[in-house]
């Protein structure tokens, strides 16, 4: 049972300036509710219970979000007969979901931000030896209707077969260098190899890693065993890569539609995609879209 997620917030979003002057990245809405918000959502799908939230001291926001609501606001709210509103609320943070926050204090990679989390895991049953996910809210995985999404189908694989996974989708060749790039064995999902942002002409595959993890808790070691690469960052990909010749680690293909919420394109596709599917502002928003208006 995979009981934790790290969600590794610390980041200045700083290609969202100057929104996220003052506004963590990871609470930018996609329609009507905060990327960080989505990310606990599926994970509570997964059936994971805590979060640890790898944050830094000035992005306060993201934890007061994830917060119960103010009882306060939530009696006024009740008063007036809003009682959507109060749900609305009350949908931060899922029921029996635990958010421990550690501070990444400075920016040195998603692999450091990972290792930040390994004492509040240390601390948990099991040790820092049990298997735990990762996920980055900016990679807005938009599931299948009627399907848990992609978490918890990598959280599956790993009950079923106790294979660990990464979650895995196709890129143009000419892109492999702004993703950690997977080999994989022949015939088979089983990675034997990663390189952290390839050159196109060097790249494995066109297979990029892409928001979803679910690791060995024997990559907390490998990971500070990693020696800082450009900009003095340490790649989580290079503490996965140690570990593939004695783990199963598998490729997941994932179902569903992934949204790059890191860029300003794939944020304003997101937010599209799902407002034309509600079901109160879908048909206006497509008969807007269609009238000409935007020719």
């Amino acid at each position: 049972m995979i009981s934790t997620v790290v969600l590794p917030v610390a980041g200045l979003g700083t290609r969202f300036l100057p929104a996220t002057k003052s506004v963590p990245k990871e609470l930018l809405p996609v329609v009507d509710r905060p990327l960080v918000q989505y990310a606990v959502e599926e994970a509570f799908r997964a059936g994971i219970r805590h979060v640890v939230l790898v944050s830094s001291p000035v992005k306060s926001a993201l934890e007061r979000h994830l917060q119960p609501a103010d009882a306060a606001l939530v009696a006024e709210l009740e008063a007036k007969g809003k009682h959507d509103l109060v749900a609305a609320l009350q949908s931060a943070t899922p029921p029996g979901m635990t958010v421990t926050v550690v501070y990444q204090a400075q920016a040195l990679g998603l692999g450091h931000a990972v290792l930040c989390a390994r004492d509040v895991l240390a601390a948990l049953p099991g040790g820092e030896q049990q298997t735990f996910a990762v996920m980055l809210p900016d990679d807005f995985i938009d599931a299948p209707a009627g399907q848990a999404g992609c978490l918890a189908d990598m959280v599956a694989l790993h009950r079923d077969t106790g294979a660990w996974s990464l979650a895995v989708e196709e890129v143009p060749r000419a892109q492999t260098d702004k993703y950690g790039v997977v080999s994989l064995a022949e015939g088979s999902l089983r990675m034997t190899a990663m390189v952290e942002k390839p050159k196109p002409a060097d790249a494995p595959s066109n297979l990029a890693v892409v928001g979803r993890y679910v690791l060995p808790g024997a990559v907390f070691a490998a990971l500070a065993d990693v020696k800082p690469g450009a900009g003095g960052e340490i790649q989580l990909t290079d503490g996965i890569a140690a570990l593939l010749a004695s783990h199963d680690i598998r490729a997941h293909r994932f179902a569903g539609v992934r949204y790059d919420c890191g860029s300003k394109l794939g944020y304003a596709k997101a937010n599209i995609a799902l407002a034309l599917r509600d079901a109160d502002m879908g048909p206006a928003l497509k008969a807007w879209l269609g009238s000409g208006v935007l020719a």
